[in-house]
């Protein structure tokens, strides 16, 4: 495959980029098509690497209005309307479910997940039909799934042992949710497991951490401590970590420090977090987003997930990373042109960092021809405008094209 006339990485320049065998074989100007070549004419259109979505809840998709409404928009009450719902589980309405969100992130150009998946469902259920979904879907996307303790460790019968038996299961990724365990104590207690269970089986960590409107929930810097102090650094993530909208300057000061020593990954969900959040301030209203701009600015990693998608935690979604994109450089005052232009790395590169999968990731010869054709010219444009994924190519194969939407205005109205 020959892809012609493309800003590659969103450069200034145009150049052609071929695929042979499934891998970037050559990026260049002027390169000339070889015989029976499939050639895609990119016509000054924008190719990126394919988006990632290292957050997301596939288990819980598509359950929105299932047993309830969340009426009142908190994290609490979806976690208790989630118990209900799950009590019903299948393998199969788990995978029918999951596909149908997974089908709409390949039309947006996703190829890369993570999925968490709930394993205080102690039957498995959830665990099981993901661990399927991630072998069945392998040729079409990349699937990493966490071992999720929803309602905690040491504050769930068994927590322990529980999460020890996902690890043996196939799990790639340990998780924890340490603000939501019973004390900060036990939340402490259950970072330091984590880290031993990730290190017995050789496992990446990505835990819940911090996903409330309290300056109170620092976590976070036993997490960072630990990612320095056992070497596991950028194996480890912490997701969501909202506290840190809530600290004071001079701790957050102090703590930027320690998470950029550690190596640690943070991933922010910016358009479920300012939806959650603030849920029990009047006003002023916390936005209840972690300090996405401060942390790159002090050289931490940070990707952007969606999180929940039409399910008690968030009732709208459709797999789309620009809609997340736009949310945080938004919420996050990152509007400059320059921060504009370089957002979509927070939905790319950014993202396969934490998930560990940068050696089969990115347009550069050698490695796994993946990449999405956007129709926009730079990423300031596809941001602006939405704009299709025109084509989402893996390995050298189309796995999704689509066509521009088009509109018919009367001259009359203009």
């Amino acid at each position: 495959m020959l892809i012609t006339s493309v800003h590659v990485n969103n450069s200034d320049t145009l150049q052609d980029v071929r695929i042979t065998d499934g891998v970037f074989s050559e990026i260049g100007t002027s390169l000339t098509t070889h015989h029976e070549e499939q050639v895609i004419n990119g016509n000054g259109k924008l190719l990126l690497p394919p988006f990632v979505d290292p957050h997301i809840h596939l288990d819980s998709t598509q359950t929105a209005g299932q047993v309830e409404w969340n009426e009142s928009g908190t994290l609490f009450d979806g976690i208790r309307i989630w118990a209900e719902r799950k009590k019903t589980l299948t393998v199969d309405d788990v995978k029918e479910r999951a596909k149908a969100t997974i089908r709409r992130q390949v039309q947006h150009g996703v190829q890369l997940i993570r999925t968490h998946a709930d394993v205080t469902d102690t039957s498995f259920t959830a665990l099981h039909a993901l661990l399927e979904l991630r072998d069945e879907m392998k040729d079409v996307v990349d699937i990493q799934v966490v071992a999720f303790p929803q309602d905690g460790i040491l504050s769930f019968p068994h927590g322990k042992e529980i999460m020890e038996e996902a690890a043996k299961e196939g799990v790639d990724v340990i998780g924890g949710i340490p603000h939501f365990e019973f004390t900060r104590q036990y939340g402490v207690e259950s970072v330091h497991f984590i880290f031993k269970l990730a290190e017995k089986y050789d496992r990446l960590i990505d835990a819940h951490c911090d996903e409330i409107d309290d300056p109170a929930s620092r976590n976070l810097e036993v997490m960072a401590t630990l990612a320095l102090e056992t070497g596991m650094a950028d194996r480890v993530t912490a997701s969501h970590t909202t506290a840190m909208g809530s600290y004071n300057d001079a701790y957050a000061y102090k703590l930027m420090r320690l998470l950029n020593m550690s190596g640690i990954n943070i991933i922010s969900n910016p358009l479920v977090n300012v939806h959650l959040g603030g849920r029990f301030d009047s006003y002023p209203k916390r936005r209840a987003v972690t300090r996405i701009r401060q942390l790159l600015n002090n050289g931490v990693n940070v990707a952007l997930g969606e999180d929940a998608v039409r399910d008690p935690w968030n009732p709208l979604g459709d797999g789309n990373m620009l809609d997340v994109d736009m949310m945080a450089v938004y919420i996050e005052h990152m509007m400059g042109y320059s921060e504009i232009q370089n957002s979509f790395k927070l939905i790319t590169e950014n993202g396969a960092r934490a998930m560990h999968m940068t050696d089969r990731y990115g347009i550069e010869i050698g490695k796994p021809g993946n990449c999405i054709m956007l129709d926009a010219p730079d990423f300031y444009q596809a941001l602006n405008t939405h704009a299709t994924v025109l084509y989402n190519i893996r390995k050298g194969a189309i796995l999704c094209s689509n066509k521009p939407g088009s509109a018919t205005i009367s001259e009359s109205l203009l």
